[in-house]
């Protein structure tokens, strides 16, 4: 692993955990901290993201492994969150919100592969 690497996978991680706090914020102030959207939200912005870049780094664009390592494992490593994800199934669980919990579970799943699809299908259609 190179320096070159290492430098890329930290700028890219640096951008997408400021853009995931700058969301999650902004989402919070738009629907309220009652229920986690802004977890949902960016996970789903995520998986679309990474369903567009596979089709476009498939069909168009060859960027380097420093590139291609900077925006999907930096990036969208940093933007999207699982571990937050996970705490926000305990909060719903500690509430009692176990109805809550459930589909904010099956939801995120469900979403976000057909959001990761969907990224993957919009950007075949455009760039075939």
């Amino acid at each position: 692993m190179s320096l070159k690497l290492i430098l890329f996978v930290a700028a890219g991680g640096a951008f997408g955990a400021v853009a995931r706090y700058f969301s999650m914020s902004a989402v919070g102030h738009w629907f309220g901290h009652g229920y986690p959207w802004g977890t949902i939200i960016v996970n789903m912005i995520g998986s679309f993201v990474l369903g567009a870049m596979i089709e476009t780094f498939a069909l168009v664009w060859s960027p380097s492994e420093a590139m291609r390592a900077m925006l999907v494992v930096g990036v969208l490593g940093s933007f999207t969150t699982f571990s937050t994800f996970s705490q926000d199934v305990h909060i719903l669980i500690v509430r009692g919100s176990y109805l809550s919990a459930s589909g904010y579970i099956a939801g995120s799943v469900i979403v976000g592969v057909a959001a990761l699809f969907a990224g993957m299908a919009i950007f075949r259609l455009i760039w075939s």
